[in-house]
């Protein structure tokens, strides 16, 4: 896997992790009916958009909006073997799945190491994500979370970090590659409120480069991170055609 340690496991611990997925989903689940769901959705948005930090918010708006674009996600999933595994497998993403002493030891420049670095610097954690509760199907859901639980891996390997100009520009790449409304929302109106200067770096040179991976880098939620752990950073662009901006 281009330098990246392959994972093999046994048939029955991938049965152990979908029966462990299964029961996750069962436990937060939350079944809505359409008057729910369009009330839910439209006070989710105004709350985000006046105040994006409502992470809780964004995340509701995320999953009440997001149906075709989880379908659309999915369908792309499927068309690759690498998809096709973690469709099956489902990993999670987080402290008891991740070994992140053994993410700190590998060189520096690897995916892996890369991406340590980033939840060292940036202060964030793996398991700072929620779990998806209003998507009713069951593999719909796990594409969410999949996203969700990936979104800081995209932050690193496109080496941008959590600042607002890091996150819109993100926000920017996930929109064009899988077309969340709150995607492109978010990177919309995060882009409002960059200062001037920020504001101007934005539209000359984080923009540009942000369309550009999103149009022609290969679909990232469709990557196996944790096969690639020890892949070097420089390989992993190539071979997904992105070009870095920093």
């Amino acid at each position: 896997m281009n330098g990246g340690r392959v994972i093999r496991l046994s048939k029955r611990h991938f049965a152990t992790a979908c029966e462990a997925y299964l029961e996750d989903y069962a436990k937060h689940h939350v079944s809505l009916s359409s008057l729910q769901r369009v009330l839910l959705t439209m006070g989710s948005a105004a709350i985000s958009l006046a105040n994006p930090f409502r992470g809780d918010m964004i995340a509701c708006f995320g999953e009440t909006t997001g149906t075709n674009a989880l379908v659309y996600c999915h369908r792309q999933m499927k068309n690759t073997s690498e998809g096709q595994r973690i469709l099956l497998q489902k990993p999670r993403v987080n402290t008891s799945t991740i070994d992140l002493s053994y993410l700190k030891d590998l060189p520096p420049g690897t995916v892996g190491r890369t991406y340590r670095d980033f939840l060292d610097d940036n202060k964030v954690s793996p398991d700072d994500r929620t779990a998806v509760q209003f998507v009713d199907d069951i593999e719909l859901a796990y594409v969410m979370q999949r996203y969700r639980e990936v979104h800081d891996i995209f932050h690193a390997m496109l080496l941008m970090p959590t600042t607002m100009l890091g996150e819109v520009s993100v926000k920017w790449v996930e929109a064009l590659q899988i077309r969340l409304p709150m995607c492109l929302a978010g990177a919309i109106f995060g882009a409002s409120r960059l200062r001037p200067r920020q504001r101007q770096l934005y539209l000359d040179h984080f923009l540009p480069w942000s369309i550009n991976v999103g149009l022609n880098a290969k679909f990232l939620l469709g990557i196996y991170f944790e096969e690639r752990w020890e892949q070097s950073l420089d390989d992993f662009h190539r071979e997904m055609n992105i070009v870095r901006l920093i």
